[in-house]
C-alpha cells in the first residue's frame, strides 16, 4: 500500500460543526441575556404584580375591601381605586403599600352599587400600572 492509502484522517462534518457552532452561540445568547434581565431588574429597583384575590367585596352601601397579593420584585403603591360606572376613591385606606411578595388589604370609598351585580374594579399604582378584576357587589 502506497501513502495515498494510508491516509485515514477522519474529522467531523461541516454539518455537524455549523450545528456545534449555532447551539454555542444560542447558549451564550441566552447566559447573556439572563444576565443583562439580572442587572436591569437590580438597577431598576424590579417590578410590581398584584393579584386582586376572588374574595375581595364591595357593599351596596359603597366601600370596597380589596386583598390584593403583590408578586412582584418591587414594592406596590396602590394611588386609587376606581370601580367603573359607579366612581373613584382617590385615597384609598389600609395597606396602600404592598411590599414583594406580601399581600394586603384595601379599602376605598365609592358610589352605591346593586347587590348582586359584577363590577370592574381597578387599582391603579404610582408606578403607572393598571390592575383590574371583577367583584360582586353584596349587600352590606
Amino acid at each position: 500500500m502506497g501513502v495515498e492509502g494510508m491516509n485515514m484522517k477522519k474529522g467531523i462534518s461541516p454539518v455537524i460543526a455549523t450545528v456545534i457552532i449555532v447551539a454555542v452561540a444560542i447558549a451564550i445568547a441566552i447566559a447573556t441575556a439572563a444576565w443583562i434581565m439580572n442587572v436591569w431588574g437590580t438597577i431598576s429597583g424590579g417590578i410590581e404584580m398584584l393579584k386582586i384575590y376572588p374574595d375581595s367585596k364591595i357593599y351596596d352601601n359603597g366601600t370596597v375591601v380589596l386583598h390584593i397579593k403583590n408578586d412582584g420584585s418591587a414594592t406596590a403603591i396602590v394611588k386609587k381605586i376606581e370601580v367603573v360606572g359607579i366612581g373613584v376613591d382617590p385615597n384609598p385606606t389600609g395597606d396602600t403599600h404592598i411590599d414583594a411578595g406580601k399581600d394586603g388589604i384595601i379599602k376605598a370609598k365609592v358610589g352605591q352599587c346593586i347587590a348582586g351585580a359584577f363590577y370592574l374594579v381597578k387599582v391603579y399604582t404610582e408606578s403607572g400600572n393598571v390592575y383590574q378584576a371583577h367583584i360582586q357587589c353584596i349587600p352590606s
